[in-house]
């Protein structure tokens, strides 16, 4: 399928043929695994393709990071080791010592540990904002100073929600550049650089692998000179994507849509019975009218996800019983797999945040909404409680 007519095609199809054509010498339709370390030349510095050391480049990672352009619609992608790594090559790429950055105040644990144990001590200042109040962004701006203003919407853990349009205009009138963590919304419920967003950043680990059986990253962006930035960086530190983990993440995204469906089909179940259960005190999810960022996400989001949040009557040692009590849903971090997954961000994911201004609250549980026979997830969700 023509580079073309993938550009104007529908999701799925841009999932499945973006970035890649058919092998000219063999037909293979899916990218093959090039296990290979370097590659011959034809003459010196005659590359066949460009390809002349897979850090630079390997042509499984390419498929991939062609693919991951086209479903984010941005004009070039790049593929790394963990959603970490991306994140750290964005700020190596796109700041530099003395500047500032906005980052959300709930922040995934991972990306505070980040701003503020690896890229601080460097010399990168940030100040936490709640992303859903626009005034509060612009307040935490410094003029002159900050460089990124980061956004993760819907929020890990506490699904809060960005305006990413109005979040881009304020950015980009105080001269910043707008990066949108877009893991836990998808390429497939979400497409920032469609409103503005300059830089999209993945945890391809979660719902774009979706199998929890590969780690990896994302970087998608839309302006060819950030892109000559960042492509400089992902070869200079050079933590990026092997060959089998491109594959294995590329196989994930083409079967993305229909996953991302019965997550949500699912995750809408699972809120509505968690909504009339008596254990359970507040239910956190985009997708209810007493969300604050509902009519929000409803504008920008193709439907409401997968993740789910609550928090339970009884306190934490209530909370760590209902986690410690399902048979269906699996004990454990991450997220986006096929299977359901339930956590105490408190002590788990987000311990990191223990003690600031990000602390989140210790009867809260976090449910990744799995694919699996819903009546089986409400069976196990009613015993937990019980």
């Amino acid at each position: 399928m023509s580079q073309d007519h993938t550009q104007k095609a529908g999701f799925e199809t841009r999932a499945i043929h973006g970035g890649y054509e058919p092998d000219p010498t063999t037909g293979a339709v899916i990218p093959p695994i090039y296990a290979t370390s370097t590659y011959k030349q034809d003459g010196v510095g005659g590359l066949r393709g460009g390809y002349e050391y897979s850090r630079s480049a390997n042509p499984t990672r390419t498929a991939l990071e062609g693919a991951l352009a086209a479903v984010e619609q941005g004009e070039r992608g790049f593929a790394f080791a963990s959603g970490l790594a991306a994140e750290d090559t964005i700020l190596r790429a796109l700041t530099s010592p003395g500047a500032h950055a906005v980052i959300p105040d709930d922040a995934y644990g991972g990306t505070f540990r980040l701003f503020d144990k690896v890229a601080r001590p460097w010399g990168l200042a940030h100040t936490p904002a709640h992303l859903a109040d626009v005034d509060a962004v612009r307040a935490a701006i410094r003029p002159g100073e900050t460089a990124l203003v980061w956004v993760e919407t819907p929020t890990n853990p506490l699904l809060s929600i960005g305006d990413i349009e109005a979040l881009a205009a304020v950015a980009h009138d105080a001269g910043a550049l707008l990066v949108v963590d877009n893991t836990f919304a998808s390429p497939y419920l979400q497409q920032p650089l469609t409103l503005g967003a300059d830089v999209v950043v993945h945890s391809t680990t979660k719902y774009v692998g979706g199998h929890s059986d590969v780690v990896g990253g994302a970087v998608v962006v839309r302006d060819l000179e950030v892109a000559e930035r960042i492509g400089f960086h992902q070869n200079a530190m050079g933590a990026v994507a092997g060959p089998f983990d491109s594959f294995l993440t590329h196989r994930g995204l083409k079967t993305l849509g229909v996953r991302m469906d019965r997550h949500c089909d699912n995750a809408e179940r699972v809120v509505d019975f968690l909504c009339s259960h008596p254990a359970v005190g507040t239910v956190i999810y985009p997708g209810l009218e007493t969300h604050p960022g509902h009519e929000v996400a409803g504008k920008q989001m193709k439907r409401f996800g997968g993740m789910v949040s609550f928090r339970v009557n009884g306190g934490e040692q209530a909370a760590l019983r209902v986690c410690e009590s399902t048979h269906v849903f699996t004990l454990g971090e991450s997220l986006g797999g096929v299977e359901s997954l339930i956590e105490h961000p408190g002590r788990m994911t987000h311990a990191s945040v223990a003690g600031t201004a990000l602390e989140v609250p210790a009867d809260l549980v976090r449910l990744s909404v799995g694919i699996e026979t819903v009546d089986d997830l409400l069976a196990d969700l009613e015993q937990a409680l019980g």
